[in-house]
């Protein structure tokens, strides 16, 4: 796993939660719910995050929640059901994905369990993200999608 250390800069956003277990229901999130939102609010086509603010691992599936998020420029007033944030700056490591959904796991199995203790560095309290770019797109046929993976390191 290619995996470059940088330091982020902190970016507003405005979000909408998800909560229940990780995995397929997410991705239909994103298209039933944030997609539609993020085009009748004018957002399209800027850079978004998926941030998983509970650890699947220590958190029950039903109480997991997940932002899906969308940079904004400052003063923006969102409505609801939509909420703002800021996702703190600092240093991240970060993994290109190039996949499909069902694969995100263990690319993020293998970040978690391989590169990260390996690398000598250690999570932080910020939350871990993956960051979409403004041209993001899905292939129809295969559902093959980029991302990067981002982990918060000291």
């Amino acid at each position: 796993m290619d995996v470059n250390v940088i330091d982020m800069p902190a970016v507003p956003v405005a979000y909408l939660r998800y909560k229940g277990p990780f995995g397929a229901a997410i991705g239909d999130f994103w298209m039933e719910v944030f997609a539609p939102w993020q085009q009748a609010a004018g957002l399209q086509g800027r850079t978004t995050y998926g941030v998983a603010v509970d650890d699947p691992a220590t958190t029950a599936p039903e109480e997991c929640r997940y932002d899906a998020c969308v940079e904004i420029e400052p003063g923006y007033l969102p409505q609801a059901p939509a909420r703002l944030a800021e996702l703190p700056g600092g240093r991240c490591a970060v993994a290109a994905f190039k996949g499909t959904g069902d694969q995100i796991p263990a690319a993020w199995g293998e970040l978690f369990g391989q590169w990260l203790p390996a690398s000598g560095m250690q999570m932080d309290a910020r939350p871990c993200f993956e960051r979409y770019p403004a041209d993001y797109a899905m292939d129809p046929a295969s559902g093959v999608f980029e991302c990067e993976l981002c982990i918060p390191v000291k």
